[in-house]
């Protein structure tokens, strides 16, 4: 049954596939000083006027497979993914997490674009190795695999700003946990706690989530980090268990909003 909920997933999904492609090969930046000074008239005004960016912008603003980091694979989520990206929460006020798990936009956005990257911690074996020493490499590869769905989204005027705040405060209201359903299955998650650092654009934040049992521990990490109007999601799942943030994939698809 848990293998069953997991590879339900769109990321679990992404993860595996690109496990087995592997085998075979925030906070505000700015000086604190101008972070306190209060804005002019006219560039509030800017700020309230603000556009989001349709679709097309933002599929230009996605990281690419030259772009990416060393070792990693970039592919557009399939047909058949997109199909099945509707998540629904039993308490309202984790869906904001559910949206950002399953590459759902946050709130009304004016544009989304979607990419997966994934890459592996594992090394593969060396082509003389023993039949035993393929296989000890193969696994650890497929153990260090890691998926992480990007999604973008922007909006018009504060929404950006608003829904990061939504985003991060379900985070600290659904602390003790909900059940999130996709696709006809559920899911449960244990519990929420705060995820790995994250230093990018304007604000970010990010978290875990726990869907693991005695047996087989599991979590998913999600971050949100915010530049300007357009929000950049990162959900990260890997196979052994607890994924490690890849920071560097954040940090170049950050680096690439401007």
């Amino acid at each position: 049954m848990r293998n069953t909920l997991v590879r339900r997933t769109v990321l679990t999904a992404s993860a595996v596939s690109l496990a087995l492609l592997a085998t075979a090969c925030g906070s505000d930046k700015k000086d604190d000083t101008k972070a306190d000074a209060k804005p002019s008239g006219a560039s509030s005004s800017a700020a309230a006027a603000a556009k989001g960016k349709t679709d097309a912008e933002l599929a230009s603003l996605l990281l690419t497979q030259a772009e990416a980091p060393k070792d990693s694979l970039v592919k557009a989520p399939s047909a058949d993914q997109l199909k099945k990206l509707a998540a629904t929460t039993d308490k309202a006020e984790c869906k904001p997490l559910g949206q950002a798990a399953s590459m759902e936009p946050q709130g009304t956005s004016t544009g989304v674009a979607r990419t997966q990257v994934g890459g592996t911690s594992g090394k593969a074996a060396d082509p003389n190795a023993s039949e035993a020493d393929k296989l000890k490499a193969g696994l650890e590869l497929l153990a260090g695999a890691t998926g992480t769905s990007v999604t973008l989204t922007s909006y018009d005027n504060k929404g950006a700003e608003e829904a990061f705040a939504a985003f991060k405060k379900a985070g600290t209201a659904c602390a003790g946990g909900y059940t999130m359903t996709q696709d006809g299955e559920a899911l449960k998650i244990n519990k929420v706690v705060a995820g790995d650092a994250v230093t990018a654009g304007d604000e970010s934040v990010s978290f875990l989530a726990d869907f693991g049992d005695a047996e087989t521990p599991m979590a998913g990490q999600v971050v949100m980090v915010r530049k300007g109007n357009t929000l950049a999601t990162f959900s990260v799942q890997n196979l052994g268990g607890k994924p490690v943030l890849p920071k560097d994939v954040v940090e170049a698809q950050v680096k690439k909003l401007g």
